[in-house]
């Protein structure tokens, strides 16, 4: 079944995910628009092979071919029910959360056990990032002792005459 190029480009502009839309291009460009399949590749800084296998992608499977397939993996051993109530009681403190404390809560919520590198890239998966102290300097000099190490005393400073005349 063949699309319009007006309904193709309606659907082109209203594509979200930006992998697709640079498919949808090169779609738009090679069969709508004529040109050659890999003069586009190079203006996309795409090779041709790759305008070949989403070309031939589009010809079997339409506007559905473009788009990314489900990716094979494992899946998550937690709910997402698990996941969202973890997320809520994570998101209620400012203060922060730190690796054992996740991993102790997610135990308690889920039963689930995870190494804390792990849990590190769920936090980042959810959204969350680390919260890094700024650095505290203990032994740093007080305003007075900076003054008395200066080379020179301040320019421009205004003396009154009588101090001029004391100081003399």
């Amino acid at each position: 079944m063949t699309i319009t190029r007006t309904a193709f480009e309606r659907i082109y502009r209203s594509e979200q995910d930006a992998k697709t839309r640079e498919r949808m291009l090169l779609v738009l460009n090679v069969a709508y628009h004529g040109m050659v399949a890999a003069h586009v590749a190079i203006d996309l800084h795409r090779c041709k092979a790759w305008a070949s296998n989403w070309l031939k992608r589009y010809d079997e499977e339409g506007i559905g071919g473009l788009r990314d397939r489900p990716k094979s993996g494992r899946h998550s051993q937690m709910s997402e029910q698990t996941e969202c109530k973890i997320k809520a009681i994570l998101k209620e403190s400012s203060q922060g959360w730190t690796t054992k404390q996740v991993e102790e809560l997610i135990v308690k919520v889920s039963g689930k056990h995870y190494h804390h590198i792990h849990i590190y890239r769920i936090l980042r998966r959810w959204g969350f990032k680390q919260k890094v102290p700024r650095k505290v300097h203990v032994n740093t000099a007080t305003r007075e002792e900076k003054n008395d190490f200066k080379k020179r005393p301040p320019r421009y400073l205004w003396v009154s005459n009588c101090k001029r005349k004391a100081l003399q």
